[in-house]
């Protein structure tokens, strides 16, 4: 790639021969042989670099005015003396247009800020090194008064323009991080005016892409889990449809817990009775048959377990745990579920179940729980706040990596196609509904079309019914008439 002009402006510290030197580094991206965008792209922006009391450097629409403000999306450098310039994104003074478009779009938001999530682990060692606004088109909310005073040396850029500004980044000394920053932020800029870097820039751009996305839909892997939940023994898994949450899950007690754990299914008339204990029907010889004894439920019986196999960790899973009222089915016992609690809880029952809790209850310290919970069933959810804050949540995403390992070309082209249209036109709530890669992993082209068309297409059929893509229903409308094509 060739913005090291950039980079070196970036890092000079100074503002001597602003125009002329931002104008060369703004020449040499361009052109097939030595720059990173292919010449064309230099249509759709032009440079913008005033010696002004506030100087900056902007790359900004092409169809705007030369002088005045401006509007749209911009990439721009705000120097400082003797630091480091900070840049980023920004709209410009004149309002959204003519980007209403892009700003609007619920992926150009995702994206940014995923990629300030991505700056901030990778190079925020020492705190942090990039900020992103949740919505860009709110130019009347500023930038945090925190990061203001944080990032003090640019204190003259923040009075003008702190509240057009959308995403920024705030290098360090290291000028290989400055160029990974600046490099994914030039490349969304020219991806949403419609413009790829050039051919053989394509695997840098790929690599740098790949790093920042898997902050939209972050991997988690069993081990992951596994540490949550040795550290906190509540955790729930949450989901898109065929994301493999109850495999991850069954995975976890055959392998991590070595066989030592079980599965449940909760539903909606599942009872405190059914998940605790209380008193059920049992056969007498008596003259009527039938008695009513106290029962150990789901849970106590996997307490009774968790200490036959201590101090081994015994593992009770769980399935579709949002389809209950887990408030009325924990009862009181939702007082036991605090992992960090001082000393070991107890709660009294309302019957005596024998041994080995009789009449008292509590949860050995090697019993973990966790659940699986599907984001896409809108009908029912945890939504008790007591509940909640005792688990810990785990988003478990679609996985690229499974369908192409696992996956015929149809069906990459078509995970691709539909992760796409969640990522740019989803809002939040409708975004954890991207279906997942398991409708994905037919390796034959025949078998690929009808599972395509028997088991991605009726969920997607499902969620324009219910309404659920209402944002962008004809974008899915279009992919289920390519997916019916097939």
């Amino acid at each position: 790639m060739n913005l090291k002009e950039i980079v070196k402006i970036i890092h000079s510290g100074n503002q001597e021969n602003w125009k002329d030197e931002n104008l060369k580094a703004y020449e040499a991206i361009f052109g097939a042989k030595a720059g990173r965008y292919p010449d064309l792209a230099k249509k759709s922006v032009k440079l913008r670099a005033p010696e002004t009391e506030i100087p900056f450097a902007a790359y900004i629409h092409s169809n705007t005015t030369n002088e005045g403000a401006y509007g749209g999306f911009s990439f721009v450098i705000f120097p400082s003396a003797g630091a480091p310039a900070m840049f980023g994104l920004v709209v410009g003074t004149q309002g959204l247009d003519p980007d209403e478009e892009v700003l609007g779009r619920p992926g150009h938001a995702r994206k940014v800020q995923a990629i300030c999530a991505w700056l901030n682990k990778e190079f925020g060692k020492e705190g942090r090194v990039a900020w992103s606004k949740h919505d860009p088109t709110r130019i009347d909310i500023p930038v945090p008064e925190k990061l203001q005073k944080d990032w003090s040396e640019f204190k003259g850029a923040f009075g003008k323009y702190d509240g057009v500004m959308y995403a920024l980044y705030k290098p360090t000394a290291n000028e290989d991080h400055t160029s990974e920053a600046l490099t994914a932020f030039l490349d969304l800029m020219f991806e949403e005016r419609g413009f790829l870097p050039n051919k053989d820039q394509m695997k840098d751009r790929d690599r740098i892409q790949a790093a920042w996305f898997n902050y939209l839909m972050p991997q988690v892997e069993r081990s992951d889990v596994r540490d949550r939940l040795l550290e906190s023994r509540y955790v729930v898994i949450q989901g898109p449809p065929g994301t493999g949450k109850t495999r991850m899950a069954l995975e976890l007690i055959e392998h991590e817990y070595g066989g030592n754990g079980r599965t449940i299914q909760l539903h909606p008339n599942a009872t405190y009775e059914n998940f605790v204990g209380g008193l059920a029907p049992a056969q007498t010889q008596g003259p009527v048959g039938l008695t009513f004894r106290p029962t150990p439920g789901f849970l106590m019986q996997a307490a009774e377990a968790a200490l036959k196999a201590s101090p081994k960790p015994y593992l009770l899973h769980v399935d579709e745990i949002n389809r209950a009222d887990l408030s009325k089915v924990l009862g009181e016992s939702i007082y036991l579920l605090e992992a960090k609690a001082d000393k070991q809880r107890h709660v009294s029952l309302a019957y005596d179940f024998g041994a080995p809790f009789h009449d008292t209850f509590s949860l050995p310290p090697n019993l973990h729980l966790v659940g699986t919970m599907n984001t896409a069933d809108r009908s029912i959810a945890i939504v008790d706040v007591a509940v909640r804050r005792r688990f810990g949540f785990v988003p478990l995403w679609p996985q690229m990596k499974v369908v192409e390992e696992r996956g015929c070309k149809l069906m990459q082209d078509a995970f691709r196609e539909i992760i796409s249209l969640f990522v740019e036109h989803a809002q939040d709530d409708a975004f954890n509904l991207v279906p997942g890669h398991s409708y994905f992993l037919e390796k034959d082209d025949t078998k690929a079309k009808a599972a395509l068309k028997t088991g991605l297409a009726p969920l997607l059929e499902e969620y324009l019914s219910q309404g659920y893509v209402g944002g962008f229903a004809e974008q899915i409308r279009s992919y289920l008439q390519w997916v019916r094509s097939l």
